[in-house]
């Protein structure tokens, strides 16, 4: 039996305070097996709910999941429902798991989208958790980075026209106040999986400063000895935001 992973006194005194995480590969790691796609994005639950508990138990604040973009929609319909339905299930079954790892519950995106039974069960399962105060989990669904910016500069524009904000008063701090993310900090590290060197519309804005760790694992094997390897290489960064 393998020990339990553990994180290095370094890099405990040095964790990010926002970790937001690609999780790609589901559909490869199903096809390594002769399995059906949704196979791998069944086990990749078991990763999701992994990396909760595990950032909630290091002292992680928030945890965004890059879950359903955009250019989802444009899978095979079989796939999606199985997609949409595992969402559902998910947000529904995990409400006691969440309550007891004292876990918040967000989402960014374009969630009018989503099949009403989903957006019904999400603003159950965020209002059960709304009390909570440890780890704020976020997940992106139907979300794109270039759409939200869309939907941000429309936003301005519009007040602009009304005549409640003046162009000279655009800032960078106003452009993050019409973002989905609004109520969180911006990441401190990215973590792709799968190997893939790319960010898939993700938190385009966002992402700016964050330290991009990526791995090879596939989504549905990475678990916390993956996760703290990334933390580790976090600590081992000096960020230096431009300056010298």
């Amino acid at each position: 039996m393998s020990a339990e992973p553990k994180l290095s006194p370094a890099s405990l005194a040095n964790l990010p305070t926002h970790v937001a995480i690609i999780m790609d590969g589901n559909g490869r790691w199903a096809k390594q097996r002769g399995l059906p796609r949704v196979e791998g994005h069944r086990n990749g639950v078991e990763s999701v709910r992994t990396m909760v508990r595990a950032c909630g138990e290091v002292g992680i604040k928030y945890l965004t999941l890059y879950a359903f973009s955009v250019e989802n929609w444009n899978r095979p319909k079989d796939e999606v429902d199985t997609l949409m339905k595992y969402l559902a299930r998910f947000l529904k079954n995990e409400i006691g798991e969440l309550n007891r790892n004292n876990v918040r519950l967000e989402a960014i995106g374009q969630i009018w989208r989503l099949p009403e039974s989903v957006q019904q069960q999400l603003e159950k399962t965020k209002a059960a958790l709304s009390k909570n105060n440890g780890l704020t989990l976020v997940l992106a669904l139907s979300y794109g980075g270039r759409t939200e910016l869309v939907e941000a500069t429309r936003a301005i524009a519009a007040k602009v026209k009304a005549g409640h904000l003046d162009p000279a008063e655009i800032n960078e701090r106003v452009i993050a106040e019409h973002l989905y993310t609004r109520n969180s900090p911006d990441p401190d590290l990215l973590i792709r999986t799968s190997g893939e060197m790319r960010v898939s519309n993700f938190l385009l804005w966002q992402i700016s400063y964050a330290e991009l760790v990526v791995t090879p694992t596939l989504w549905p094997d990475f678990r916390k000895p993956q996760l703290f390897e990334a933390l580790e290489e976090y600590a081992r960064r000096h960020r230096r935001f431009g300056a010298v």
